[in-house]
């Protein structure tokens, strides 16, 4: 059983200072068992569970272990490929931490060859080629993305054991692209500009060149030329992703730092040029237990991570970087006292979000 921290040192690790976003993680080891226990008590979860299933016949009627025996877990098949991304982070930054062991016991049980074969099973039927596109299939590449970055002999096996789904989601994407004629512009799973993001740090670390040729060349082609972002129509009261700042936190990693200021003032042109924070309110939650309406937790700790990147990006004379830093603090604090697991609908994926913000990742090192 892992011990539960305090909520009063919960809250003391959650305190965010621009200073320490420069240090790089900002978890420490309470904060970090916190997130663990929640993915821990989800990951192997079968039920409830809310499946995105084409049935082709009676035969298809299944449980969801049986569906997808990997990712089965965690409420729905993106939170459980992510929680399990969040448990492989937490044991390689904290390796001896308590969790640590339980975290790498989840792994060894879900990433089995034969698991992951009734897995690519499942997703190669034909009646499933949109199958969680391109959400679902971003983070199995951030997820495998965080293994082949752990010097570890269990992540090296887990790669190689999981490497039939990685080249399925990627060539998933490969096929997709080239025929989308738009971008999706929405603040949910389907957005187009939050899993490019993901895609792109894949193809960098996995070395898949091509990838990332892709990646840059749609994201040129779908937002280059876009002007005013319309922030002001920002929040949708079921958003968990910001379709402005996303497009912003990808571009940056598209552009030179240069060319990303520039592009960035045509861009969101009202991001003031003087340190404040009241230009940018946090989202609101009205009713936690509503899994629809607790998205906005999610808005609040995306935008915060997405804010961060756009000022990494900058140049540090910039005069934006305190703005959207001020602007990031103030949602991360908004949000992240509220990742507690109190109600299965947020908890079942927001300490992913959570481990994603306070661990810089996507971000520039340093």
């Amino acid at each position: 059983m892992i011990a539960k921290p305090t909520m009063m040192a919960l809250l003391a690790s959650f305190a965010l200072t621009t200073a320490a976003h420069a240090t790089g993680t900002l978890m420490d080891e309470a904060a970090a068992n916190r997130f663990a226990e929640l993915a821990l008590s989800c990951v192997h979860r079968e039920y409830p569970n809310k499946i995105s299933h084409v049935l082709g016949g009676d035969a298809d009627v299944r449980p969801p272990r049986s569906l997808t025996p990997v990712f089965y877990g965690c409420f729905d098949w993106h939170s459980s490929v992510h929680g399990h991304w969040l448990l492989a982070r937490l044991a390689r930054e904290f390796p001896e931490a308590t969790f640590a062991a339980p975290a790498r016991a989840a792994l060894a049980a879900s990433f089995t060859e034969d698991r992951v074969a009734a897995e690519l099973a499942y997703l190669r039927d034909p009646g499933r080629a949109s199958f969680e596109r391109p959400y679902g299939l971003a983070w199995l590449l951030q997820l495998t993305a965080e293994l082949r970055s752990w010097d570890d002999d269990d992540a090296r096996r887990w790669t190689a054991v999981l490497a039939p789904l990685e080249a399925e989601a990627a060539d998933r994407i490969r096929t997709w692209l080239p025929k989308l004629r738009y971008p999706i512009r929405v603040g949910e799973h389907s957005q187009t500009a939050f899993a490019f993001g993901l895609i792109r740090d894949w193809s960098t670390i996995a070395g898949d060149n091509a990838m990332r040729a892709l990646i840059d060349e749609r994201s040129r082609a779908y937002y280059l030329a876009d002007v005013d972002c319309p922030l002001a129509y920002e929040p949708s009261g079921e958003d968990f992703l910001s379709p402005c700042f996303a497009e912003a936190d990808l571009m940056r990693r598209v552009l030179g730092p240069a060319a990303y200021a520039d592009w960035l003032g045509r861009f969101l042109p009202g991001i003031p040029r003087t340190a404040g924070d009241a230009w940018l309110d946090p989202g609101i939650v009205t009713d936690r237990k509503d899994p629809k309406l607790a998205h906005i937790d999610g808005l609040n700790l995306s935008r915060a991570w997405m804010l961060r990147g756009m000022a990494s990006a900058l140049p540090a004379g910039d005069p934006r970087r305190a703005s959207l830093e001020l602007a990031a603090t103030r949602h991360a604090n908004a949000a992240l006292p509220a990742v507690t697991g109190e109600h299965y609908e947020g908890g079942h994926w927001l300490g992913s979000f959570a481990v994603y913000l306070l661990g810089g990742t996507g971000r520039p090192a340093g």
